[in-house]
């Protein structure tokens, strides 16, 4: 390359530069690779699900009951004689819907409450704190089983329930990523330069603590989408004849000895989208994290 090419050459940008290499390392870690398209390809097919599937998945077929794999059906029929196969595309839309909004639902929540712990103190953080306590003691799953009887059965009311129920877990990770970088050198240089509380928090703070936040998104995805499967399983989520993982399961408990494939596809598809969005929380942990990079 000559000098005259090198001076052409734009300059890249600091940003540009940095996730070229946040992404050259993601790509270093293969579990984590195959783990970002198992998940993509979950979402893809509960968007997809319509083209996806090749059956109704609520049509039923008396003449077809039970029957096993086959060209026509490729995971068998169930005890209505409804395609397993179209069941569990389609089921992946209350997993993937649950596990996402849910989510989103708990950071709106968690993490102004946590910000306001972590960087005003005072005496709003140890009342925050101890509020957070009291919830972290009940096991995630228990809260949301608690909220949705109470919400009533519905994938809506399932879906606010486990976003109500990760909330506890969100705030104290943004109170701790909040309290680690208030004392950070360039915040501590806002702060004399006159930055207002709202220009520090939305410019430094905030953006600082987007990489936890997406990590921890990762993780509580698929502890939604399991929660999801329990709680329709037990009749307080997704109702039937929607398809959802937990209500197959639900319906199988009957055919264990006939037909144990009607409990082991929807248990393995649970148990693939779930650690699929794990393995790419794990990756993307040890990507963003300034401790473990290399």
């Amino acid at each position: 390359m000559t000098v005259a090419e090198v001076e052409a050459t734009p300059p890249v940008s600091p940003r540009a530069r940095r996730r070229r290499l946040l992404l050259r390392r993601f790509l270093r870690r293969p579990m984590a690779v195959a783990g970002l398209v198992v998940a993509v390809g979950f979402v893809l097919m509960a968007v997809f699900a319509p083209v996806v599937a090749p059956y109704d998945p609520n049509a039923t077929d008396f003449d077809a009951i039970l029957e096993k794999p086959s060209w026509e059906h490729l995971l068998g029929t169930d005890e209505l004689g409804r395609d397993v196969f179209s069941r569990i595309v389609f089921g992946a839309r209350a997993s993937i819907q649950a596990g996402v909004f849910s989510t989103l639902l708990a950071i709106a929540i968690a993490v102004p409450i946590g910000l306001a712990a972590g960087y005003y103190r005072g005496w709003i953080d140890p009342v925050i704190s101890r509020v957070t306590d009291v919830l972290l003691a009940f096991p995630f799953l228990i809260l949301a089983v608690g909220l949705a009887a109470i919400l009533g059965p519905s994938l809506l009311n399932a879906t606010i329930a486990l976003g109500l129920a990760a909330v506890p877990g969100l705030v104290r990770v943004a109170r701790g990523e909040a309290l680690a970088l208030r004392e950070e050198d360039y915040v501590r240089a806002a702060v004399a330069n006159g930055a207002g509380d709202a220009r520090i928090l939305g410019r430094h703070i905030v953006p600082n603590m987007t990489g936890t936040l997406i990590v921890q998104a990762t993780v509580t995805i698929p502890a939604a989408i399991i929660g999801e499967a329990a709680l329709s399983f037990l009749g307080l989520g997704v109702q039937p004849p929607t398809p959802s993982w937990g209500v197959m399961l639900a319906d199988a408990q009957s055919y264990l000895s006939d037909a144990p494939r009607l409990a082991l596809y929807p248990g393995l598809a649970i148990f693939f989208c779930s650690l699929s969005f794990n393995l790419l929380g794990d990756g993307l942990r040890d990507v963003l994290d300034p401790k473990t990079q290399r």
